[in-house]
C-alpha cells in the first residue's frame, strides 16, 4: 500500500494525519484499529496493512533488506491484534523484544532491532 493510502486509513480509524508503516485491524471489533490488551488468547482474527513505500524507506534508512522489513511490519500488526501496544516506552521495549524473538524463530533477521 502507498504511503497516501495508508495515511487515509490512519486518518479516519485513528484520526492521526500522519503515514504510518502498519495497521492491524481487529475482526473481532469491527471498524476499529484498536486492540484488546484483555482479549483471551483464542487466536487472532484481523486485517494488517502494509506500507511498502515505508518499508522501502525504512530498509534504505536501517540498511536492511525489504524482505526484512515486511517480515517486522507483519509481525509488529500480529502483535497488536494479540493485544500488544507501543504507546508507552516500557510498551515499546517488550514490543521490540517480542518482534525480535519471533523475527529470530521465523529466520527473519540476524540483526537486532532498535526502537525507532
Amino acid at each position: 500500500m502507498t504511503r497516501q493510502r495508508i495515511q487515509a486509513f490512519n486518518k479516519k480509524f485513528l484520526r492521526r494525519s500522519h503515514s504510518t508503516d502498519v495497521l492491524a485491524f481487529d475482526a473481532r471489533d469491527p471498524g476499529s484499529c484498536r486492540h484488546n490488551p484483555k482479549r483471551k488468547a483464542d487466536g487472532i482474527a484481523g486485517d494488517i496493512i502494509i506500507s511498502t513505500d515505508e518499508a522501502l524507506k525504512n530498509s534504505r534508512i536501517f540498511k536492511t533488506t525489504l524482505s526484512r522489513e515486511l517480515a517486522l511490519y507483519m509481525v509488529h500488526g500480529i502483535l497488536h491484534l494479540l493485544g500488544f501496544d507501543d504507546h508507552r516506552p516500557k510498551d515499546i521495549v517488550q514490543m521490540r523484544k517480542k518482534e525480535q524473538a519471533l523475527l529470530d524463530y521465523l529466520g527473519a533477521t540476524t540483526e537486532k532491532i532498535t526502537a525507532k
